[in-house]
């Protein structure tokens, strides 16, 4: 028998506080407690072999009849969600693994958030793989239902290894804070990363922002920058960053190169030839000449629009290598890089999943790789230069391209590990807002060696042309947040505002917690729509979470079992939302591995809506709350009293969405019920309270800070007597509808940005 805490393997079977998860477990697999981590219950998992090899794979035991959930690579980039009951449905690459299992004993009790209530029963066991000195390793399963450890240095002379640390296994009653709390022990053992909390977040995901690629592509220049940006102020909704997307660099082709042109323009045989912009970003630039003053090139462009449109950051595209096919070698202003040609060599996993044109692409022309010893003077060299054009951070792509060349330099981890060093060291010197978004990134290579990037785009792209794209989108962000969110805030991409799938997309962003940004064309937008996510000012109302499925969403699949919704949940100050997503009818195929409609008409599915769909409410409530709530919905424009474990139905149609705010309901000593919604035609309304404040200067009044104008909206049992703004100056008229108990009261446009109303509520 070996034995961690609460985690043991014995007579064959892996038990986790007393249930049984894998069964026929093989004898080389030992168990090692976790020291000193945030999870009592848990350890790491390994093997004992001959410790030899490049690439092994392990089979560890039998998984049957147990619900799971992963995340799992089906591109080279980027990760999605399958669920299954058996060790033979987990797929290749998946890089994290949660169990339900039933606790014999039982029960409802309070859970780690002091939730009331709460079913018990279930016990969740997560399983990380996790770096292990020059190795990677990842999970799969096998025909005969087997979970399997495939370990891989992806360099044949790396081909020792220690084994007793590649998987840890974390258990609980509460499955995000077993998730949460497993991946912060892994960071106290691997001391290569840190945990999202940690994190010093970039203030660009608190405004609403406007990126160039759907809109120009490759073809962007400073005139459609400058076009864009006047666009959408001139509609009344100013962005306050822009990302200047893939375009603006300087790259040309080998001589002897193979054209890779996707649809979107982009040429993955295409090199960086310069760290400087190319001719279209510099002021009256001509092809093929090269401005020498700095006030010429990028600078005069970002200052321009910096000052005419109030712009407070401003991104740039670059690949990890510096373009798709890297650094190109030979060339005089870059020779110091000591750039060589390297071929992408890919592990059988992802050999398996996909076909990708960038990759076939750099595979057959290879890609110059910075000397890993020179890699922080070129990111240094670049970011210094950008930032002394007015430049605040970078959205760097094509990140997981180095897992396939760790080839002579000591492996995936090692190449992965010195890159991602230097790329965090130059942002910290260079763009002091940790101004990075982390792109094309989903290995575990890149995340368990992050200690400072804080935002990572979290699926695939948004296609605006394909139909089957749009709620596997949604879905994936969703279920690759439950992982991705404990590293970073997750990014759930751009998206078009005037679309037919536009408000799906804008209600999952408004509660995904992310930065919410705009692909348009100039002129094509939904002011309506963008009115919904953006206040006048140009800031948006933020939830504090990463947005991730409700409890009871967590083994369902949304997008193909044809009888459930998505929800999303997320906390703000003094609220919760809830996003609920009809997502079913189109996904990953794996046949023919790529997004297919598999139902050209969905069913529509009803399902319900509880306080506790909102995992950490209670951490916002009164400490006296008694589990009641109000709900609101958006659509619906319903105020709904639900009693503590009461349910409200919700029917949704193919695509559609509703989004729903849920506010614990507050006694007060005079015996009224109150409940803050926030602003109603917003899609997150609670996130316009800033600050509440029950009674605490007089009796039977509620003092709240909220932010933003329009329709204000709360929930009262009785008439308030008098509502006023900026404590007590001035008294509002106010509206209040005696069936569903809303209060509502107008705030008008502030002068000042991110202004707020001091309200007061007299009950």
């Amino acid at each position: 028998m070996t034995i961690g805490a609460g985690i043991s393997v014995a007579d064959g079977k892996l038990t986790v506080l007393g249930n049984t998860v894998l069964v026929d477990v093989h004898d080389n697999i030992v168990v090692t407690p976790a020291t000193g981590g945030a999870l009592a219950n848990g350890a790491f998992v390994g093997v004992t072999s001959d410790q030899m090899g490049c690439r092994r794979v392990f089979p560890v035991g039998k998984l049957q009849g147990l619900r799971f959930m992963c995340v799992f690579r089906f591109k080279l980039w980027w990760m999605t969600q399958r669920m299954g009951t058996c060790g033979k449905d987990i797929p290749f690459e998946t890089q994290f693994l949660i169990v339900e299992s039933q606790s014999e004993s039982g029960g409802s009790h309070s859970d780690e958030g002091g939730r009331v209530g709460v079913d018990e029963s279930s016990v969740y066991t997560v399983f990380l793989p996790i770096l292990e000195g020059d190795f990677r390793a990842v999970l799969q399963g096998n025909e005969h239902d087997e979970l399997e450890i495939c370990l891989e240095s992806g360099d044949p002379a790396v081909d020792e290894f220690g084994g007793s640390h590649l998987v840890f296994v974390g258990a609980g009653s509460n499955p995000f804070d077993v998730i949460t709390n497993a991946v912060k022990t892994v960071e106290k053992h691997l001391q290569t990363f840190s945990h999202r909390e940690r994190k010093k977040m970039p203030d660009m995901v608190n405004w609403f922002g406007w990126c160039t690629w759907d809109a120009f592509y490759t073809d962007v220049t400073s005139e459609g920058v400058k076009q864009g940006l006047e666009s959408l102020e001139k509609g009344g909704i100013p962005p306050k960053f822009v990302i200047i997307d893939d375009g603006w660099q300087s790259v040309s082709m080998d001589p002897n190169g193979i054209e890779y042109k996707a649809d979107n323009t982009a040429n993955f045989a295409n090199r960086l030839t310069h760290i400087k912009e190319n001719h279209k970003f510099q002021k009256d630039g001509k092809e093929g000449h090269r401005v020498e003053d700095p006030a010429l090139g990028l600078r005069h462009i970002v200052s321009e629009i910096k000052e005419k449109h109030a712009l407070k950051y401003v991104y740039v595209w670059h690949a990890i290598t510096g373009y798709w096919g890297g650094v190109r070698p030979g060339i005089t202003e870059m020779d110091h890089y000591e750039s060589k040609l390297a071929y992408p060599v890919s592990s059988p996993g992802v050999e398996s999943i996909e076909h990708c044109d960038a990759l076939k692409s750099i595979t057959t022309n290879g890609l110059g790789l910075v000397n890993p010893e020179k890699v922080f003077n070129f990111y240094n060299e670049l970011h210094s230069y950008l930032s002394s054009a007015g430049i605040n951070g970078v959205k760097v792509d094509v990140q997981n391209i180095l897992e396939t060349l760790g080839a002579g330099h000591g492996g995936r981890v090692k190449l992965a590990r010195k890159y991602h060093q230097a790329l965090e060291a130059s942002i910290a010197r260079n763009f002091p807002d940790n101004g990075i978004i982390s792109c094309m990134s989903h290995n575990t290579d890149g995340l368990y060696s992050a200690k400072r990037t804080a935002v990572i785009r979290a699926s695939d792209d948004f296609f605006p042309r394909d139909p089957a794209s749009h709620t596997i989108h949604i879905a994936s962000v969703a279920y690759n947040t439950v992982f991705l969110g404990e590293f970073m805030q997750p990014d759930w991409d751009m998206f078009h505002s005037l679309h037919p799938m536009a408000e799906y997309h804008g209600a999952a962003r408004a509660v995904g917690g992310c930065a919410i940004y705009v692909s348009d064309k100039p002129g094509q937008h939904d002011f309506n729509l963008l009115k919904k996510l953006v206040l006048p000012d140009g800031s948006i109302l933020r939830a504090k979470l990463p947005g991730r499925p409700t409890r009871d969403c967590l083994f369902s699949d949304p997008t193909r079992d044809g009888k459930s919704l998505l929800k999303i949940w997320n906390l703000n100050n003094f609220t919760g939302v809830v996003g609920v997503f009809n997502c079913q009818g189109a996904g990953w195929c794996k046949v023919s591995k790529k997004n297919l409609i598999h139902d050209e008409n969905p069913e529509t599915i009803t399902g319900i809506i509880r306080a506790k769909d909102v995992d950490h409410l209670p951490k916002v409530a009164d400490e006296k709350w008694t589990g009641d709530a109000v709900v609101y919905s958006h659509l619906g424009g319903e105020v709904v009293y639900l009693p503590k474990d009461v349910s409200l139905p919700i029917t949704l149609k193919s695509r559609e969405y509703e989004v729903f705010t849920v506010v614990p309901v507050k006694e007060l000593s005079n015996g009224v019920r109150f409940a803050p919604i926030g602003l109603l035609k917003m899609f997150n309304s609670g996130g316009a309270i800033i600050e509440l404040d029950y009674e605490s200067k007089r009796s039977a009044a509620v003092a709240m800070t909220i932010r933003g104008c329009g329709v204000f909206g709360a929930y009262s049992s009785s008439r308030p007597k008098r509502i006023t703004v900026d404590d007590g100056s001035e008294e509002m008229e106010f509206g209040y509808e005696e069936g569903s108990g809303l209060v509502t009261v107008a705030l008008r446009v502030p002068d000042g940005e991110l202004f707020v109303w001091n309200v007061t509520i007299e009950l």
